[in-house]
């Protein structure tokens, strides 16, 4: 098992919500070592398990906050709670945050928790992604790289 994990929530047919999955596609043409890429839906579960046992992990997902589209916030979660402003579930049922301080509760937080989140401007059903969203794709998929080499 890898000692990093990079977490890509969302949801390809809800438009910007699928930021998250279009970082891993960008991420894996790049072939990253000792790195696992795994996509999601924010399910609080799924990303405890998925984190368990790493040495950091970075969680790549829309953001609704009121901020333009496109706009990116980098936070680092393992010392602080995820701030109360940013609602990081944009169409997903719990969410990304919820699921970052359920582990923290219960004491399953990576010694390493970032959070990369993007502004999002629609995540209706059927709708495409949104060239302020598509157009920070890459600019997001560098600072995880980034993020992953400070690990």
């Amino acid at each position: 098992m890898a000692d990093r994990v990079v977490l890509g929530i969302g949801n390809r047919d809800r438009g910007d919500d699928a930021v998250g999955l279009l970082v891993l596609d960008e991420l894996e043409d790049r072939q990253l070592e000792n790195v696992e890429l795994m996509p999601g839906d924010g399910d609080p579960g799924w990303m405890l398990d998925s984190w368990e046992g790493r040495r950091c992990a970075v969680v790549v997902d829309a953001m609704q906050t009121g901020a333009a589209p496109g706009t990116v916030v980098v936070f680092d979660a393992s010392s602080a709670a995820v701030p109360a402003m940013t609602r990081l579930s944009s169409s997903h049922a719990l969410g990304a945050a919820t699921s970052v301080e359920l582990a923290r509760a219960i004491g399953k937080l990576p010694d390493r928790l970032v959070v990369v989140g993007v502004e999002a401007d629609s995540v209706r059903l059927g709708s495409a992604v949104t060239p302020a969203v598509a157009s920070v794709v890459s600019l997001v998929a560098d600072a995880v790289m980034e993020l992953l080499g400070d690990a």
